[in-house]
């Protein structure tokens, strides 16, 4: 199958009040897995007239602001309203195909992608009419979830400890992240958990 892992970085965690900074999206193919940094890569940073945003994740996200705040020509700046359009040439340039209603639908992956940046992307225009996400989604933590340890599912510093990465810290950066839960994944391509399930009945 093909999807893409997706991820953002918002002022705050309200959808309605708060606003995304970045956007990131890599494509991969299970039947013909590349190299991580040969993995078509699309990265926009989002410029709004003003920002309005928690004092946490700003300063999470000081690195962004100061590249909003460049004078420079910066060919990853878009607006919100240019955010879903360009999304939409990236997937339609690497294989994607809209349906009868000329909307891109794609299976998405991501750390909280449902819970959490699916509500930010729900409110960007041209979502549901230039690009929607499929019902099912794919989330790492559900793959290194200890059902008889965790009370929760686990975080994604959790997963990649879990995972044997070299380093477990989060980078809170969109490329990089979308291209851990990549690499979270990849482990199940071959021994889907179904057939891990199968041997332990037989």
């Amino acid at each position: 199958m093909r999807y893409i892992s997706l991820d953002l970085e918002m002022t705050g965690g309200n959808p309605q009040r708060h606003q995304i900074l970045e956007l990131a999206a890599v494509v991969e193919d299970t039947k013909h897995v590349l190299p991580l940094t040969e993995l078509p890569a699309f990265r926009r940073v989002v410029r709004h007239p003003e920002y309005v945003g928690t004092a946490g994740a700003l300063a999470l996200n000081a690195r962004l602001l100061k590249e909003l705040a460049g004078k420079e020509p910066n060919p990853e700046l878009c607006t919100p309203e240019e955010l879903l359009p360009q999304l939409r040439e990236f997937l339609l340039l690497h294989g994607f195909k809209p349906d009868k209603k000329d909307c891109v639908a794609v299976t998405m992956a991501g750390k909280n992608i449902a819970s959490f940046d699916l509500g930010f992307l729900r409110e960007l225009p041209g979502y549901g009419t230039l690009v929607r996400a499929e019902p099912a989604m794919l989330d790492p933590a559900a793959f290194y979830l200890n059902w008889r340890k965790d009370s929760r599912l686990p975080t994604m510093q959790i997963c990649k400890a879990r995972a044997a990465f070299e380093d477990d810290t989060v980078a809170h950066e969109a490329l990089a992240d979308a291209l851990d839960v990549v690499q979270l994944l990849r482990p199940f391509y071959e021994t889907p958990m179904y057939k891990v399930t199968e041997r332990m009945s037989d």
